[in-house]
């Protein structure tokens, strides 16, 4: 396998939450010989977002990093009266 190859792989491997490229190969395998993965492989192109759609989401992740509208419930009772309130 070209060294350059392997190195990609391994960069899409860790990228997609894999430890290492064998437990992606091996998670493949898997998949294939059970059926559960068929030979077509494509990639759906990714969805553009507008500017102000990309300004919003973006101030919600800083929000989301930053703490500001999190809250958390000790129980589930708690969480349903903070819900309604």
């Amino acid at each position: 396998m070209p060294k350059e190859l392997k190195e990609k792989a391994e960069v899409a491997a860790h990228t997609q939450g894999f430890s290492s490229l064998q437990e992606t190969i091996r998670f493949f395998l898997t998949k294939f010989s059970r059926g559960e993965v068929s030979a077509e492989l494509y990639h759906e192109p990714a969805v553009r977002l507008s500017p102000k759609a990309d300004r919003r989401y973006a101030k919600i992740v800083r929000d989301i990093k930053n703490g500001h509208g999190i809250v958390s419930a000790e129980n589930a009772e708690d969480f349903l009266k903070k819900l309604r309130s």
